[in-house]
């Protein structure tokens, strides 16, 4: 819907804007009447993806020197579930991820206008992973760990942080496994539809998720505050996750009842780990992580029910 009075009109730089999550976003604010610039890597698929409705550039250095933006929304990230993380993918990475960040922290420091607000992706990686059965709830201010996901969100929060020092707001929200008709689900359920579901490890690890229509909820929830006094911009991190976490067993079950298909045999961790390497704690690890920020805040989640999240998934169209 259009721009309103109640609902002005912003102008937003935007990474990530043609992957899974960054090209929801752009198309639920275009949808709002916001005016959108997206700093992409490839024109071609830019345009296939927005045509004129967007400003594109392929470098920072593109931008006229007079560019103003209310905010940045910084959502690129390589995938981090494929290949396995050599020392040259760890490097891919983070460039992605505090590469990207730290251009965008250089732009803004030589820039004749800086944008009142920065939101920068990151993800629960940043907590590590929890020993089987702790039941410990992971709220905002739980600790990182000295594993590789936890280093790669921290350095990228780090970098995000940067900006700071130039009188822009920062904010950062804590990803969990976003369900929709991209990004990891289809990958986790793959199995499914050929009938071979099947539990992944002990079974017992938790998996932290949310669906989309809530981090777009969520980033509206933010955005909302865009035009407030400087001290009451949304700042720190905020965990994006559903309220109600569950754990690997869980969704095998729920999954093969969504899906009608019969339960496979386990895969045993060890099997994960030869395969995947370190990337298999991704699959056979997991938190518990909770949305205290934003639940304090009074946002209200749409989907707190995995099941319903998913029949939600899978009724749309890819």
């Amino acid at each position: 819907m259009p721009a309103t009075t109640a609902n002005p009109v912003h102008r937003f730089l935007v990474t990530g804007g043609t992957g899974f999550l960054g090209q929801a976003l752009c198309q639920s604010l275009l949808a709002q009447g916001h005016r959108l610039t997206l700093w992409v890597r490839s024109r071609a698929k830019g345009l296939q993806m927005y045509g004129p409705a967007v400003q594109l550039v392929t470098s920072l250095a593109e931008l006229e020197p007079d560019a103003a933006f209310d905010a940045i929304l910084n959502f690129s990230g390589e995938p981090v579930l494929g290949p396995r993380w050599t020392a040259a993918r760890q490097q891919v990475l983070h460039a992605s991820r505090s590469g990207v960040t730290q251009a965008l922290v250089d732009w803004v420091a030589q820039a004749a206008q800086r944008p009142r607000w920065l939101l920068s992706a990151s993800a629960i990686g940043y907590y590590g992973t929890q020993p089987p059965g702790d039941p410990a709830a992971l709220g905002e201010d739980a600790p990182p760990q000295p594993i590789f996901m936890s280093e790669l969100c921290q350095r990228w929060e780090q970098t995000a942080q940067g900006m700071s020092a130039y009188g822009v707001a920062v904010a950062t929200v804590r990803l969990g496994v976003v369900l929709g008709t991209q990004g990891a689900l289809p990958k986790m359920l793959q199995p499914f539809r050929f009938g071979l579901g099947t539990q992944t490890g002990r079974g017992d690890q938790v998996l932290s998720w949310v669906h989309l229509d809530d981090v777009l909820g969520v980033v509206a929830h933010l955005l909302s505050r865009l035009d407030a006094a400087p001290a009451l911009l949304p700042t720190g991190p905020y965990n994006l996750t559903a309220p109600l976490p569950i754990t690997q067993r869980e969704f095998t079950h729920i999954a093969c009842a969504v899906m009608h298909c019969p339960l496979a045999l386990p895969v045993p961790g060890a099997l994960l780990d030869m395969l995947l390497g370190e990337q298999a704690t991704l699959l056979t690890e997991g938190q518990r992580v909770v949305p205290q920020r934003l639940l304090g805040e009074g946002y209200r989640f749409r989907f707190e029910h995995f099941e319903a999240a998913l029949r939600d998934i899978e009724k749309r169209p890819v």
